[in-house]
């Protein structure tokens, strides 16, 4: 079986990843659910000449060398691939997450139209939040993509890897690949400054250098998009203090109660026909009281704020979730295993 070949397949069957692992056939996941393929499981020697069958040499040794490889891989005429490759008590295995062609607009994702509104704001930080799996990439090239279409901008894209290719249209975007145009996300943000950009996009905020030059970036009037493995608002807030040591803290709320515009923190929910998948999103914008409560570090505060804000456009994710109940498009099941105040859906 090549590889190809399994890859078509996933395609085809519109999973959103393909699983390589010995003594198993390929593994593909759709709309959220494991589904191994008819084909005989593969041997150890079998996954291994699969996996190697894409890597050049450069790419070969630094596994080899490190144990872990990130890498994209394009097939002419077809979706683009996001590949880790890893070892598994001592067997070389894959994961390739599948990445459309075509850039969903935000409409198409179901993202709430305030999103549209955060990323018209000439500067400040917009954070997409969720945890691993839930389209925080895809949102993030669906927002680039929309500004690219609607306004003439400089936009640099830091990513690891490079997923979604974005042409350019009324925009002018460049895509640095972290380790093959730059060495890390923190090196790249240091030099971004020099390359005129308007907007500054960073597929993900992972150490404190990197979060604090995205912090400066979006003071200095540039608009900052980025992500965070968080799960809400308020711990996207307090993640992104804590990383500081104490002394800087203090500062660092300042910093980020001035700069930040808005979290956007997503779920991907299995749809109540058992095809396809649901975007719930929660809202927290930046409103003048929103931007008290991180200057005082009062973050307990916010998800009040949140339910109490819906003019502007504020929502918490029980509401997101009651919503999407309310229009027939998940199951009540789904919506109780993710709602965080049980009370407060019920009065919802």
């Amino acid at each position: 079986m090549e590889l190809k070949e399994l890859l078509m397949l996933t395609i085809e069957k519109k999973a959103s990843d393909l699983h390589l692992t010995e003594k198993e056939p390929p593994i593909l996941r759709i709309d959220g659910k494991l589904i191994r393929t008819e084909h005989s499981a593969f041997s150890r020697e079998d996954v291994k000449r699969v996996i190697y069958s894409v890597l050049n040499a450069s790419q070969k040794e630094k596994f080899e060398k490190d144990l872990e490889l990130d890498i994209s891989l394009a097939l002419p005429h077809l979706d683009r691939f996001r590949v880790n490759v890893h070892m598994q008590r001592g067997v070389v295995e894959a994961a390739f997450r599948r990445v459309p062609s075509e850039i969903p607009a935000p409409q198409e994702l179901g993202l709430p139209s305030i999103t549209i509104d955060l990323i018209r704001k000439p500067n400040g930080l917009v954070l997409i939040t969720g945890p691993t799996g839930v389209g925080k990439t895809t949102t993030l090239a669906s927002l680039i993509d929309f500004i690219n279409n609607e306004r003439e901008c400089l936009i640099i894209c830091i990513e690891d890897p490079i997923e979604f290719v974005h042409k350019n249209k009324k925009s002018i975007i460049k895509q640095r690949q972290v380790y093959s145009d730059t060495h890390s996300f923190a090196a790249a943000l240091r030099h971004v400054l020099r390359q005129d950009p308007d907007v500054i996009m960073v597929g993900e905020m992972r150490d404190l250098e990197t979060i604090s030059t995205a912090l400066t970036a979006a003071e200095t009037g540039h608009l900052v998009l980025a992500t965070l493995h968080t799960p809400d608002a308020p711990q996207t807030v307090e993640r992104i203090i804590d990383v500081f040591p104490p002394h800087q803290q203090q500062q660092v709320k300042l910093q980020l109660a001035n700069c930040l515009q808005g979290v956007v923190s997503q779920l991907l929910l299995p749809h109540i026909s058992g095809k396809g998948l649901v975007l719930a999103a929660e809202i927290m914008i930046a409103t003048p009281g929103i931007r008290n409560l991180i200057r005082e570090q009062e973050i307990e505060q916010i998800p009040t704020l949140m339910q109490t804000g819906s003019q502007y456009g504020m929502k918490t994710m029980d509401k997101s979730l009651k919503e999407l109940l309310n229009k027939g498009l998940i199951n009540l099941d789904v919506a109780l295993s993710k709602v965080k105040n049980i009370e407060e859906f019920r009065q919802l």
